[in-house]
């Protein structure tokens, strides 16, 4: 196990050296996107729609964060649970997502995925999304305001930590 700091996007490079169980430290952007947000992006795909951001080497935090209070970047920003994305993340990896960050186990066909275009899911620890959003260093909404919470948003982050649980050959810190 190591404790690695990285920076985004993510490069094959960098997911290759990334283990199951392995600490790390996220810098640079990340999308935020859950439920509702992800199947307005499996829309957009499908009708040959421009997405509101590249897929390519990024990052997809499963957060729902809370509105920032007087004085903050953002509210509670702790994960959602991962598993409710696992029909959307195949289509998502395919096209240049290489990583997530959520909570809970993911499908073995998203583990397929993973190894298949060589991407990497980290958890983030829930019931301390205060704690964690001390890491988003700035919040803005790119896509879908009608979703509220759940908007697609890019946060920038700065040390944010998270536990490499399912890594690019498919070894889980749940087995």
């Amino acid at each position: 196990m190591k404790k690695l700091r990285i920076e985004t996007p993510l490069t094959d490079e960098i997911v290759e050296q990334l283990k199951a169980g392995d600490m790390v430290l996220i810098n640079g952007y990340v999308y935020t996107a859950r439920d509702a947000a992800h199947k307005k992006l499996i829309e957009l795909i499908k009708s040959d729609a421009p997405l509101p951001f590249d897929l390519k080497g990024q990052i997809i935090y499963y957060v729902g964060p809370t509105p920032a209070p007087p004085g903050k970047v953002i509210g509670s920003a702790g994960p959602t649970t991962s598993s409710r994305m696992d029909s959307y993340t195949p289509l998502l990896l395919s096209l240049g997502l290489k990583g997530m960050i959520g909570k809970g186990q993911r499908s073995e066909e998203v583990i397929n995925a993973m190894k298949n275009y060589k991407a990497v899911y980290f958890l983030a620890t829930g019931g301390a999304g205060a704690l964690l959003s001390k890491s988003i260093v700035s919040a803005e909404e790119i896509a879908f305001p009608e979703l509220g919470t759940e908007s697609i948003k890019r946060l920038l982050l700065k040390d944010f930590p998270a536990i490499v649980a399912v890594d690019s050959e498919g070894r889980s810190i749940f087995a």
